[in-house]
């Protein structure tokens, strides 16, 4: 999100899901929609039949393309030149808004010459996509207003994920696609309450509302409001710390809610990397792979057991309400954190229930500061609402971006960290099933999502297949620089030739144990999609008897 940001402030969504009932066109790049986020998937292809062109952008053949006007099956880790190439077409052929330009944007002319650095003939031999296919695309956006832009993680888990945000942001500007209904930049996040935890300060560099740990000026106001003085160095991120732990440099963590044991990139380097800890404490609602690893396991509740808010994508801030009593000795998130500072000596952390934690979040959160649990009991709010009589914003940037003029930045393609070559000549890219939600910590105790998805799937496409002496059903052995694992073979066109698709919601098959640690230098998050590999069949093992 950190490119988003530079233009557009927090990098959330710009505008309310229902827009997208009043888009004339859609881009859906780098999302399977319809399987990670079945909701969004369901109002998509609804617009789709009801006249909104679709444009799908995804190296897979997912099940949104069956709606689409336009499949652009471009190589993984091309977004960039897909995107460039189809503003050179935008700006050759007089499509963009040249009004919105001149009056909300800046640095479009140094932005322009670089488009020429795009020619289509070479963004085809780059993405694999036809020119012309391209320019259909580009000229189907352009002259569809308005027009949305929702992406997920096959933009931004890249060693150049910044660029491609940026690429998108370049692209809604271009067209005059920001601050209107039925358009937007839309990041669809990948759990319900990302968009919240962002919110208030779960990042290693910012305050919450996204203010900044090395302003000073921020910074005082921080340690005025808490009576503690405060670092101006901004922390790790997780994909930092694993390796530091590796090291030796970190000694001790504290994880609440996260299982990096399956899903972090090599993630056998980052379990060993656990079992380095002089002190490891995991917070959790089930013992999953990682807090096996810990020395001390904090039982936390599910949602269904306590009260407290949750942000979804669209900045909607919304009420959970305890339905059930905790069960066996599980406690509040916000309950244990609070126990634990306070027997450390710490002062501030006296909260009788989580409206009080709400009221401190609003006074030191400008997009928050009209929020309170009382407003909440009546209606959900977006974000900014910054005064108890303000109603809520359903779409940002209608006047002024959050710095004032949007920023067009000119882009250069890299290619992803790691590429096919002789001894790993295929491409492993990560995905999702509609039937399983991350490391499978809880669907993978539903017997009903069992039956429907039990194991995981390697798809690899019949001409990959044919080469490999590969059969449906076959088990396979998957093999990158960083491990191996076995699974079985799913033969089918929905992956190109020379690229394999997985998930990671199976235990017995850890697939991040292949995939590449390389961190985008912005944003730090790895490159799940890009992952040179190679297939072939597992080999049987003689059992003896006797």
């Amino acid at each position: 999100m950190a490119g988003l940001a530079t233009t557009f402030g927090s990098g959330a969504s710009t505008n309310s899901l229902d827009d997208l009932s009043e888009a004339r066109c859609i881009l859906a790049i780098g999302t399977n929609t319809t399987e990670a986020h079945p909701i969004i998937g369901m109002n998509m292809r609804k617009a789709a039949r009801g006249g909104t062109r679709l444009i799908v952008a995804n190296p897979l053949e997912i099940p949104l393309v069956r709606d689409a006007a336009i499949w652009l099956q471009h190589r993984s880790g091309t977004d960039v030149a897909l995107l460039m190439g189809m503003m050179k077409v935008i700006v050759d052929e007089g499509l963009m808004d040249a009004k919105f330009i001149e009056e909300r944007c800046e640095n479009y002319d140094l932005f322009k010459d670089s488009l020429n650095n795009y020619p289509l003939s070479l963004v085809e031999d780059i993405t694999g996509v036809p020119g012309e296919k391209v320019a259909e695309a580009a000229r189907l956006y352009a002259t569809n207003s308005p027009a949305a832009i929702c992406y997920t993680m096959g933009i931004t888990q890249h060693s150049h994920g910044t660029d491609n945000v940026i690429a998108v942001a370049n692209l809604a500007m271009l067209t005059g696609n920001i601050g209107k209904p039925g358009s937007g930049v839309n990041p669809l996040r990948g759990q319900n309450n990302v968009q919240g935890a962002c919110d208030v300060g779960a990042l290693p560099n910012v305050y919450p509302g996204y203010q900044a740990v090395n302003n000073e000026e921020i910074r005082k106001k921080f340690e005025a409001a808490w009576g503690v003085s405060l670092n101006p160095t901004p922390g790790k991120t997780l994909t930092e710390i694993m390796p530091l732990a590796h090291e030796g440099k970190i000694k001790a963590m504290y994880l609440m809610g996260e299982n990096p044991s399956l899903s972090d990139p090599d993630s056998s380097h980052v379990r060993e990397a656990m079992r380095r800890l002089e002190f490891f404490v995991v917070q959790d609602i089930f013992l999953n792979e990682t807090a096996r690893l810990a020395d001390v396991v904090l039982p936390a509740t599910s949602f269904a057991e306590k009260d407290g808010t949750y942000t979804n994508t669209e900045r909607r801030v919304q009420r959970v309400r305890k339905a059930i009593e905790p069960v066996g000795d599980s406690k509040p998130d916000w309950w244990i954190t609070c126990q634990i500072a306070r027997r450390m000596g710490a002062s501030g952390f006296d909260f009788k229930d989580p409206s009080r934690i709400m009221e401190e979040i609003a006074s030191v959160t400008p997009s928050y500061g009209g929020i309170t649990y009382r407003r909440l009991e009546k209606k959900t709010l977006q974000w900014p609402c910054p005064t108890k009589e303000h109603p809520g914003t359903a779409i940002l940037h209608t006047e002024a971006f959050a710095r004032g003029k949007g920023h067009f930045v000119p882009l250069e393609y890299r290619p992803p960290a790691e590429l096919p070559d002789d001894e790993y000549p295929l491409v492993l890219t990560t995905d999702r099933s509609l039937f399983h939600f991350h490391t499978g910590t809880m669907t993978r105790k539903v017997r009903g999502l069992n039956i429907f998805a039990s194991e995981e799937l390697v798809a690899i496409n019949p001409r990959d297949a044919e080469a490999l002496e590969i059969n449906d059903g076959d088990k396979i052995k998957v093999t990158s620089r960083r491990g191996e694992v076995t699974a079985k073979a799913q033969v089918t066109e929905s992956a190109p030739k020379g690229t394999i698709a997985m998930t990671f919601h199976f235990a017995e098959t850890p697939t991040n144990e292949l995939t590449n640690p390389a961190l985008d230098p912005v944003s730090k998050i790895p490159e799940f999609k890009v992952a040179a590999v190679r297939v072939q069949k597992a080999e049987r093992v003689a059992v003896k008897t006797g």
